[in-house]
């Protein structure tokens, strides 16, 4: 009988990093997908349509591909992780908005994409199987780490729909759904 509990007290131990570990790769394997839609979609709308809007007061795709970019310089400031000074951005939400109105080319907005999603995994990186639970602010509010992570992740997807639906509206299938 010892000899289970002990076995199962060593399960437990070893289990609980194992497990935050996985969710940590997940996320990053996901960042990855994420990152690569975006900058294939990017990629396949031209750069005459990145002005298009669906209405007036709707972020038009330039914008949209900019909040991303700003958002994954943003969020990591609050991870512990912060944006590169060229970006301009710091803890301020000002700095982001105004990041956001930069003027760039198709293929400068491609690059900011990917030196963004770079940016983010090395904030990703700061939660550790040993920190998943520790708090962070973000918002004014205490966040678990693992929390923040998701709240990135999500905020993502929302903008990768968003931007599926522009390119859709565009007469532009994402590229990996041909």
């Amino acid at each position: 009988m010892r000899k289970l509990i002990a076995a199962l007290s060593l399960a437990l131990v070893f289990a609980a990093p194992v497990a935050a570990q996985g969710v940590m790769a997940d996320m990053h394997t996901d960042l990855n997908d994420t990152e690569k839609k975006f900058v294939d979609l990017a990629n396949a709308i031209p750069e005459s349509a990145y002005d298009w809007r669906p209405a007036p007061g709707v972020r038009s795709i330039r914008e949209v591909l900019l909040h991303v970019v700003s958002d994954n310089y943003l969020l990591p400031i609050m991870m512990g992780k912060p944006a590169p000074a060229s970006s301009g951005i710091t803890s301020d939400f000002n700095t982001a908005t105004a990041f956001e109105k930069r003027p760039m080319t198709r293929a400068q907005i491609a690059a900011e994409l990917h030196a963004s999603f770079l940016h983010l995994h090395q904030a990703l990186a700061l939660t550790t199987d040993a920190n998943l639970s520790a708090t962070v602010k973000m918002f004014g509010q205490d966040f678990t780490r693992h929390r923040a992570s998701l709240l990135a992740i999500t905020h993502l997807h929302e903008h990768l729909g968003q931007f599926i639906a522009y390119a859709r509206s565009n007469n532009v299938t994402p590229p990996w759904s041909r």
